[in-house]
């Protein structure tokens, strides 16, 4: 507890000194939530950090994130502190065989095998479904935001794809997603084959199990799930959505269906009710990377710097803010 008080310690000195503002994806490891100015979905941390007087960033989570901050704060200083921290359903996704993303980032070589499912690529998609506009979820590196024709989050893909006109949409990169996006609209989705490993294990013997064992709680899923899980779910919603969901909601005992990070901050802000993981198993090993050593060594040497060339940020902030501009 003394080496770790130290080492808080040790890190808001210099995050006073580099005028620094940290910020933690509600997946992250607890200790690294207590250091956080704030915690959140990635985007909503981008957006409220393109807004805060600082001079550096540092965001605890993974490579995408990091990027969205850049491209919303290209005159702040984004740091990793993981720089090995990376999205393998992110990765999935590719824009051309000629340039990998990937290469912007060495930690690369540590993901598993199943970044990439196959050889296709994004313009490969868009010529092979010429007219049908992409929907770039928020998990997707800055270069295929950019070759995109407008971002969705989580919790608003439905609105993004019926405010298009056409019929078909091509939604990227996480299959489920774009299912759930079908289920609930009447557009024609084209989906790419990605997922998130930690959301796609879970299947519906998984809900009826944890059914089983708490029979009188609500279930709250992910919609980066399987439709299998979303279907058996009382409430399909982002992680952000869990959170105001368990505050508002009359019931007191909830199961879980994402990322077990998000149960740090579902308990310490819900003290009176209480919160099961879907599955215990539900981690992300990239997001668990970050610990306060990761940020006091990169805020230290200021390594790890996360910056997007402005022939990619311009038109990746394009797809952002058309998203953004829905009401």
């Amino acid at each position: 507890m003394k080496d770790t008080d130290a080492l808080k310690d040790r890190i808001f000195d210099l995050k006073a000194k580099r005028n620094a503002i940290i910020l933690s994806h509600n997946y992250q490891r607890d200790e690294v939530q207590d250091v956080a100015d704030f915690v959140g979905d990635s985007l909503e941390l981008s957006r409220r950090a393109a807004d805060i007087d600082c001079d550096v960033i540092v965001f605890c989570g993974v490579n995408f994130m990091a990027e969205s901050a850049s491209i919303l704060s290209p005159g702040k200083t984004v740091l990793l502190p993981e720089i090995g921290a990376n999205c393998p359903m992110a990765d999935m996704i590719r824009v051309s065989s000629e340039r990998k993303v990937w290469k912007s980032f060495p930690g690369y070589k540590e993901q598993p095998a199943f970044a990439y499912p196959h050889d296709f690529t994004l313009r490969d998609i868009r010529a092979q479904y010429p007219g049908a506009p992409v929907v770039a979820y928020v998990n997707t590196t800055a270069e295929v935001k950019a070759e995109s024709d407008i971002c969705c989050t989580s919790s608003n893909v439905i609105k993004v794809v019926e405010s298009l006109q056409q019929e078909e949409v091509i939604c990227i990169p996480d299959k489920n997603l774009s299912m759930w996006a079908a289920k609930n609209t009447g557009k024609k989705i084209i989906a790419w084959d990605g997922f998130c490993h930690v959301h796609d294990r879970i299947t519906a013997a998984d809900v009826e199990k944890a059914g089983m064992e708490h029979p009188d709680a609500v279930l709250m899923a992910h919609p980066e799930c399987r439709m299998e899980v979303l279907k058996a779910a009382d409430y399909v919603t982002s992680t952000s959505g869990m959170l105001r969901f368990a505050r508002s909601s009359d019931a007191g005992e909830f199961i879980v269906g994402t990322e077990v990070g998000l149960m740090y901050r579902l308990r310490k802000e819900n003290p009176e009710k209480i919160f099961h993981p879907l599955r215990k198993d539900m981690i992300c090993p990239n997001m668990k990377k970050t610990r306060l050593e990761s940020i006091l060594t990169a805020l230290t040497k200021m390594v790890n710097i996360i910056k997007v060339p402005e022939d990619i940020r311009i038109p990746a902030k394009k797809s952002l803010d058309r998203m953004l501009e829905i009401k």
